[in-house]
């Protein structure tokens, strides 16, 4: 059991205070401050403090595979960890973004390695060769774009704004609604000429501020009010017209939103833990400066319609720990609640390793002879042979996410 330094990111949608008050820092920060890696990725790995000085948690887990992430997991992903544990916090929105299958991604990266595009071109589009269900869960009132809507309900949506421009547009999914309609729509949308989609956005925005003037509160204001959001933020972009395709998703603290491959989606604001497969696989769609490959992009997006469930999390036997299920072989995310009035102790499970991330308060940790306190904002590395590991809480509540490798057991939770 080590302490974990996580990994820094700054990018510009990220916030000046949410990661660094949760650490107990300084604020506001010199530059935005998006993520905190917690894992072992190639590109920005964590940092395990041994009595030896800190050493990254990549080349500690390539030094002993099987003591760090036990023989299971070694059987079946190999001698890496294979998921990623993040601190989110977006003050503005990131990309419109989809993630390719498993055989997607490895056929991507293959056949980008085949005809020799560097690893760190801008214009990659495959890094690795896996795929990349990510599981996000609210710290904070968070925002999100997430599938696409039913069609039939976008059709009500473009009508109600009531712009004439639009008109042709609506009849393509009007006539059509389904994932054809969709695909249809959103691949006109996000491949018009410059000079038409200059002249459509405006009166689009237009149309929306009239919706919000006279309806106010109207059935379609969250999703109105979000392209206008956009809009300021990337002007002209043809994302801003794609997410009015979207389903609009508002999550509360504890909640969860799991996003499988070729999902469609942008988070919009707010402060999240967010594990994933360890993969940085990323099919842009827009609401950014960066590349767009739409050929590539809609070679992986599903353009069938959803409801997105948002998941709750559900409480294992013995109290303390909610599990938030997902068909993720990778991982398993579990919350952990513990306060001196009950349940105050917790026993974590033992199969595989595990990262433990304090969100509030602070815990007592005891792992065989070992023990140290764990407080809000840092995280602990425990290796798959580590005796086991006995969580008690302090004076007050606590707040703890433990990520670990999936198995059939938590998985059926």
């Amino acid at each position: 059991m080590h302490r974990l330094e996580g990994a820094l990111r700054s990018y510009a949608w990220g916030s000046r205070t949410a990661i660094a008050q949760l650490r107990g820092l300084p604020v506001p920060t010199a530059h935005p401050e998006a993520e905190l890696w917690l894992g072992a990725h190639p590109g920005d790995p964590a940092r395990v403090i041994t009595d030896e000085g800190p050493r990254s948690l990549l080349d500690l887990v390539h030094a002993e595979p099987e003591r760090q992430l036990g023989k299971r997991s070694v059987e079946t992903f190999g001698e890496r960890l294979p998921f990623l544990l993040k601190l989110l916090a977006s003050e503005e929105p990131l990309s419109l973004q989809a993630h390719p299958s498993a055989e997607q991604a490895w056929e991507g990266f293959a056949r980008e390695n085949e005809v020799g595009i560097p690893l760190e071109s801008s214009v990659r589009n495959y890094k690795d060769a896996s795929h990349k269900p990510e599981l996000v869960v609210a710290l904070s009132r968070f925002h999100a774009l997430a599938g696409f809507r039913d069609p039939q309900r976008t059709v009500k949506l473009l009508e109600a704004i009531a712009v004439p421009e639009l008109q042709p547009y609506v009849g393509l999914i009007a006539g059509q609604p389904d994932s054809d309609g969709l695909r249809a729509l959103f691949t006109t949308w996000i491949t018009l000429p410059q000079p038409v989609l200059g002249a459509l956005m405006p009166r689009v925005l237009d149309g929306c501020v009239d919706y919000l003037s006279n309806t106010k509160d109207g059935e379609f204001a969250a999703e109105v009010r979000t392209a206008l959001e956009l809009s300021e933020v990337y002007p002209g972009d043809a994302g801003v017209l794609a997410a009015l395709l979207l389903n609009r998703v508002t999550l509360e603290p504890g909640q969860g939103l799991y996003l499988d491959a070729g999902n469609l989606h942008a988070y919009l604001h707010g402060m999240a833990v967010e594990i994933m497969a360890n993969s940085d696989n990323v099919l842009r769609g827009g609401l950014t400066p960066k590349h767009v490959d739409v050929p590539e992009l809609l070679r992986v997006l599903d353009f069938d319609t959803v409801d997105i469930p948002i998941l709750e999390a559900r409480e294992r036997p013995g109290g303390g720990e909610f599990v938030y299920s997902t068909p993720a072989p990778e991982f398993v995310l579990a919350r952990i609640d513990l306060s001196p009035a009950g349940p105050a102790e917790h026993r974590l499970d033992s199969d595989g390793p595990h990262i433990l991330l304090c969100t509030s308060g602070s815990v007592e940790l005891r792992c065989g002879s070992d023990g140290l306190e764990l407080s809000q904002g840092n995280a602990v590395w425990i290796a798959a042979e580590d005796p086991e590991v006995v969580v008690t809480a302090g004076t007050e509540c606590a707040q703890l996410f433990s990520a670990r490798v999936g198995s059939p057991i938590a998985r059926s939770l």
